[in-house]
């Protein structure tokens, strides 16, 4: 598959890794000028240029292109670059931070295909939007990350809590949340948790046990 990735900084640069690594062709679309040349010292495709204008994503394959993600730290031209994709038929990947209004979050994610919060998915959550992929096929994610999966208990502690929300030790985060046999997805800022539950969870493999303690019943803690 093709896709262009609007933004070569940590997210931008972890998703191309990631597409390139299953053989996807990649291009970057970057206004920085010292960004857009570690892409292309990194064997990408790049196109520097401003995101919001037609003529620099057009450069950059939009037409052919089966994806967009606006990856950049700007809400504004992530959102740009992505209703140019909307124009030529890409999906689109929107990354979003999770402590924006619920209002203005409604406002963006009613106009794209997914939101991401990369404080909370990073490359894969973007990698994962952007194929328009199954969450449930969970695997390791990186060299020193692992996906688990986890059902909440109907009293456990978290019961009632916001998704995006969760406080999890350690560097643990979601990954997707899905409802009773319902397929995972991303979860939307309002979701919150109830009891039966599932939870796919990023954290180091050594955190594991200590993540499924925190979730448990008080009494099993």
């Amino acid at each position: 598959m093709y896709f262009v990735i609007v933004g070569f900084g940590r997210v931008g640069m972890r998703t191309a890794r990631v597409l390139r690594e299953e053989d996807h062709d990649v291009t970057i679309v970057e206004i920085d000028a010292k960004r857009a040349e570690r892409a292309r010292e990194e064997g990408f495709e790049t196109v520097l240029g401003d995101c919001t204008d037609t003529d620099t994503l057009e450069a950059a394959g939009i037409v052919e292109a089966d994806a967009i993600a606006g990856l950049t730290g700007d809400l504004n031209a992530n959102f740009a670059a992505c209703m140019i994709g909307n124009e030529h038929d890409c999906r689109t990947v929107l990354r979003i931070d999770a402590d924006y209004r619920e209002e203005l979050y409604d406002n963006y994610a009613s106009e794209v295909d997914e939101v991401i919060y990369p404080e909370r998915l990073g490359a894969a959550g973007a990698k994962t939007a952007m194929l328009g992929g199954d969450f449930d096929v969970l695997a390791d994610l990186t060299e020193n990350l692992t996906v688990t999966s986890v059902r909440i208990p109907a009293d456990s502690p978290v019961v009632g809590d916001r998704v995006v929300t969760l406080d999890l030790p350690g560097s643990a985060q979601v990954y997707a949340h899905g409802r009773d046999d319902e397929p995972m997805s991303i979860p939307l800022p309002r979701t919150a948790i109830e009891p039966g539950d599932r939870l796919a969870i990023t954290a180091p493999p050594e955190d594991i046990e200590e993540i499924r303690t925190h979730l448990a019943p008080a009494a099993d803690a």
